[in-house]
């Protein structure tokens, strides 16, 4: 046997070379990253460290390059993204938390306005058999919906790709939507004061523990939410001041972008071009209900449409927290709304497949 992990010499180098290639892939979809986050702030995209990014690593994903993420990777950005999230908190957010109750039935009658469009679009139009229009039509919690159609005879691929391609529009659409419509301001504000290295990595260890913790117990979006509670707490009591380095959310950003952008590798351009009109169908049909709640909601509650539309548009959680950081709304008004859309579909999804996936 060899070393203390009980492992023989041939399976130690299977592991090794196994971790090299996925650590090269990683490396190699950050670098691809970099330079669209690079030609995203020069061109002024909205969100460009998260824009760019998505875009160059799909591009090079659908041109054959082999591309993945390791997790560790992914989660430490999470941290990152979480912990700038807890610190955007501004005394103006407890007058607005008590209009949040309506909120949150607001985005539970959007995704569920959302599903069923959506279903009947995949089944009317792209002749989905009806697990597959159910999966498909999921506003979201792909990981789930995904586990929830293995041994239902649905197609799972084309799942994954429909999904997939919702998601990134969704990060390319949503911000240029608000941007461009003047509903927001265009990039960051450059924070004045920042907090101290040491509390930095103080509390990047506090929400690692958490967000442990979190996902043994398996609570969506896990090291984003340990992030911004960390960061909430130890703001709110005084013990820290000031945002997280603006060295730290960049690249944090970044890699969410790119990560996003690595869905596409490994996908077919004929499987691409069998999906594509339904991805982008129920991304319309997501944006539709998200506007439309958002717009209801405007008329009978003091917060700003482009912060509703944000928390209301069935983008990965992570993006659209982020996002929501990026284009200077309320994060964590945007993540709570979030994760209670993932929570609701955790509930959802299984009676939809259960009484609307019947062909």
């Amino acid at each position: 046997m060899f070393g203390t992990r009980g492992l023989s010499f041939e399976q130690f180098v299977v592991n090794y070379m196994t971790d090299f290639a996925l650590w090269r892939k990683t490396a190699l979809a950050l670098a691809i990253g970099g330079v669209g986050a690079l030609i995203a702030f020069w061109i002024n995209l909205p969100a460009p460290a998260l824009t760019g990014p998505s875009i160059a690593v799909t591009l090079a994903g659908l041109l054959g390059l082999d591309l993945a993420f390791e997790t560790r990777v992914r989660d430490v950005s999470f941290l990152v993204i979480g912990l700038s999230m807890g610190t955007s908190v501004t005394p103006e957010v407890y007058q607005t938390a008590k209009q949040w109750p309506l909120s949150l039935i607001a985005v539970v009658l959007a995704v569920t306005l959302g599903f069923f469009l959506s279903q009947f679009v995949l089944k009317r139009f792209w002749k989905y058999d009806a697990k597959t229009a159910v999966l498909g039509a999921s506003p979201g919690h792909l990981s789930f919906v995904i586990g929830l159609g293995v041994d239902s005879g649905a197609d799972i691929r084309l799942v994954a790709i429909v999904q997939s391609i919702r998601v990134l529009a969704l990060t390319l659409v949503v911000p240029m939507l608000v941007v461009w419509s003047g509903l927001a301001a265009n990039g960051f504000v450059v924070p004045t004061t920042f907090m101290d290295l040491r509390w930095v990595a103080f509390s990047l260890a506090m929400a690692a523990l958490v967000g442990l913790a979190f996902k043994k117990f398996r609570v969506p979006a896990a090291f984003v939410l340990a992030g911004m509670i960390v960061s909430l707490i130890s703001h709110l009591s005084g013990l820290v001041s000031g945002h997280m380095p603006q060295w730290l959310t960049l690249p944090a950003l970044t890699i969410l972008g790119s990560m996003i952008g690595t869905r596409f590798s490994g996908v077919s351009l004929a499987e691409l071009r069998k999906a594509f009109g339904a991805g982008m169908a129920i991304t319309l049909v997501g944006v539709f209900a998200a506007i439309l709640f958002a717009v209801l909601l405007a008329q009978l509650i003091d917060l700003p449409i482009a912060q509703l539309v944000v928390a209301f548009a069935p983008g990965g959680v992570e993006a659209m927290a982020a996002m929501a950081f990026a284009l200077n709304l309320d994060p964590t008004f945007v993540a709570t709304h979030h994760i209670a859309r993932l929570f609701y579909l955790s509930f959802f999804m299984p009676f939809a497949l259960m009484w609307w996936g019947k062909d």
